[in-house]
């Protein structure tokens, strides 16, 4: 299954043209390597995303066939992290004057 399926099948992303903006701005990650929206994700793989201000890592567990319902998504992943991105703004002019 392509990543960008992959996203929205398992609700990480709502849509899928959302997660192929994400996925294609260079912002997630399979086993360390950019990856691209087309890239096709495997069971065992690590997928690191930076989605707003956030940071998250997960463990890739099943891959699906086809869409699954709601209640079975979160059981496609494993979270091993998850943080908030902070901008450092220090030392910059106020841009909300």
């Amino acid at each position: 299954m392509r990543l960008d399926k992959f996203l929205k099948v398992s609700r990480i992303i709502k849509r899928r043209p959302i997660a192929k903006i994400v996925v294609d701005g260079g912002k997630a990650k399979l086993n360390g390597k950019v990856a691209k929206a087309s890239t096709e994700v495997k069971p065992g793989q690590i997928l690191e995303l930076e989605y707003f201000d956030k940071y998250f890592k997960f463990e890739i567990v099943e891959v699906p066939t086809g869409n699954v319902p709601k209640d079975r998504a979160a059981e496609l992943i494993n979270v091993l992290e998850s943080k908030g991105i902070t901008l450092d703004l220090s030392g910059e002019e106020d841009i909300f004057e």
